[in-house]
């Protein structure tokens, strides 16, 4: 005997809706009225491979380090691509305890992205406010920032005033440091 028609419509309606990431940011930008550029292109996963892309898409471009200090803490440092962010004197600047990169699968619990996709966009996924936000002064110098719209496959293009509003309404109030240091004084992450 055939199924009622209906049945797997019903079904399908008792199970999860699992949304692109792209498309939940695209509606949070939306519904906060901030205005944004998405620019296509093929996965990229460090500063390196997406040179070619810095010179296609005009602004300044992220690198994201997840980081998780000694006691526990957990921060996201947003950078410019150009800086050179020493790790061993990092937790210094910030006020916390040394650092180590985040584990995998801490940064998709956390902040709902695989490693290659991190990004300051993450935070709306950080609904318990585990992460403390690191922006770096020299990116804020930008009026315009460019950042993984919660995939490495795109690049999203926003003001950099609206970046900032965007982390305050996800309730991640950044801290804005100048992160150049000496090269000469420690290992740096490029």
């Amino acid at each position: 005997m055939p199924s009622e028609p209906n049945q797997s419509r019903r079904e399908a309606a008792h199970q999860p809706i699992e949304k692109d990431p792209r498309i939940c940011l695209e509606q949070r930008l939306a519904e906060l009225d901030i205005p944004f550029t998405t620019h296509e292109h093929q996965p990229v996963f460090t500063v390196a491979e997406s040179e070619e892309l810095h010179r296609k898409i005009s602004g300044a471009h992220t690198k994201n380090l997840f980081l998780k200090d000694a006691k526990g803490k957990l921060f996201l440092v947003v950078a410019s691509h150009e800086t050179e962010v020493a790790l061993k004197q990092l937790h210094k600047k910030v006020g916390a305890a040394r650092f180590s990169f985040g584990k995998a699968d801490l940064l998709q619990e956390v902040l709902g992205v695989t490693p290659g996709s991190v990004t300051a966009f993450a935070v709306m996924n950080d609904t318990d406010g585990q992460v403390q936000v690191v922006l770096d002064q020299s990116l804020m110098n930008s009026e315009i920032i460019n950042a993984h719209p919660l995939k490495n496959n795109a690049t999203t293009s926003i003001a950099r005033n609206d970046l900032l509003r965007f982390l305050v309404a996800h309730q991640h109030d950044p801290t804005i440091l100048d992160l150049t240091f000496d090269a000469s004084a420690g290992a740096t992450h490029s």
